[in-house]
């Protein structure tokens, strides 16, 4: 179910739709079927912890701060960073994602994450506006780049700030020969959808590297940075 809440924050005041999840019945995607298990890889906290230290170095942040974490997962970005924000929106489509990420705040008393089932591909753009839009290993399933690029423009405050953490171009061994989305970014090119979508001062930098397959292979995940003024 779905109830209305506002938050007071630097003078605005914030309507956002919280979800209470029921966990999902016989799912079969993959993301609910994986949602339960998915904090139990070590590597994923340590992608998370070097992408939160990256954002931390990169965006001068502020308590009075509203943020929206898209295709969050079980929230271990939002986790990582909530101690700075007024409050997070964690968007995902993933049901069993979600019904882990209300859990894991149920258990530790947070107070500012809110879940929120959100497709922007699908649904209507939220009538809610944020200081910045972080996402991490989303972007290379989302198959429309320019468009989730103008949704994020439209869902920021000026100024406001765009942080994509993804892996760089790749050969498609990172998810395998079936896998239909992106094989990873070219940073220039993603650079320059950035920029037809409005954003500037755009900036990449490595944040952490990831080594899967037999025998192991790095996969280097970049973290864009992007203004809008």
């Amino acid at each position: 179910t779905r109830s209305n809440q506002a938050c007071q924050s630097s003078g605005r005041l914030f309507l956002f739709q919280v979800m209470t999840i029921m966990p999902p019945a016989d799912s079969t995607t993959e993301f609910n079927a994986r949602a339960k298990t998915w904090d139990d890889d070590p590597m994923k906290t340590a992608r998370a912890q070097a992408v939160a230290q990256g954002i931390r170095a990169r965006v001068p942040l502020a308590s009075a701060m509203a943020g929206l974490e898209y295709g969050c997962g079980t929230g271990l970005l939002s986790f990582a960073l909530h101690p700075h924000f007024r409050h997070i929106v964690l968007a995902d489509n993933s049901p069993g994602m979600l019904a882990v990420l209300q859990k894991k705040i149920d258990a530790a008393g947070i107070v500012n994450m809110h879940p929120m089932m959100l497709d922007l591909m699908t649904d209507p753009l939220p009538q809610d506006r944020f200081d910045i839009v972080f996402s991490l290993m989303t972007f290379h399933h989302i198959p429309d780049t320019d468009r989730i690029l103008n949704e994020f423009f439209a869902l920021l405050t000026s100024p406001g700030y765009l942080c994509i953490a993804d892996l760089d171009s790749e050969d498609g061994s990172f998810h395998g020969a079936d896998f239909s989305g992106h094989k990873g970014f070219d940073r220039e090119e993603l650079a320059q959808k950035a920029a037809n979508a409005g954003f500037t001062n755009i900036t990449f930098s490595s944040v952490f590297n990831i080594s899967k397959g037999s025998p192991p292979k790095d996969f280097p995940v970049f973290l864009m940075v992007a203004e809008k003024s």
